[in-house]
């Protein structure tokens, strides 16, 4: 993808959770499956939401006979990597004190901000 990668609606990026979650090949079944449990979708439903993510070049669609696989074009690192970008610059105007003021008023537990601490005196991020 040469553009930026844009936020997707919440319903789109629950389907590329799913398929990042999934081993390739991707069928829409292995997608249904992961979905069931936390977000429960009709198959028209998936359908619509795959065919979007496949306009917006989130993922190629490929035949093998009848079926159809579903390959991710961005990867959850990449998205998450955007997304991040986007919210430091956007919603914390560049400035890392209110990024850090607001991922530690977030509701991380204090293990959750302890990993991050370690994290960052490794060089790790």
């Amino acid at each position: 993808m040469d553009s930026p990668i844009r936020r997707l609606p919440d319903s789109e990026l629950e389907v590329m959770q799913a398929l990042w979650d999934c081993n390739p090949p991707v069928t829409r079944s292995d997608i249904e499956a992961k979905l069931s449990g936390t977000y429960p979708i009709a198959q028209t439903t998936l359908l619509t939401l795959l065919s979007r993510l496949g306009e917006k070049q989130f993922l190629r669609v490929e035949k093998d006979g009848r079926n159809r696989i579903y390959v991710p074009l961005v990867s959850r690192a990449d998205y998450l990597a955007a997304q991040s970008s986007r919210f430091f610059r956007k919603v914390c105007g560049g400035n890392i004190s209110i990024f850090a003021s607001a991922l530690c008023d977030s509701g991380l537990t204090e293990e959750e901000l302890r990993q991050l601490r370690e994290l960052l005196e490794r060089g790790a991020l």
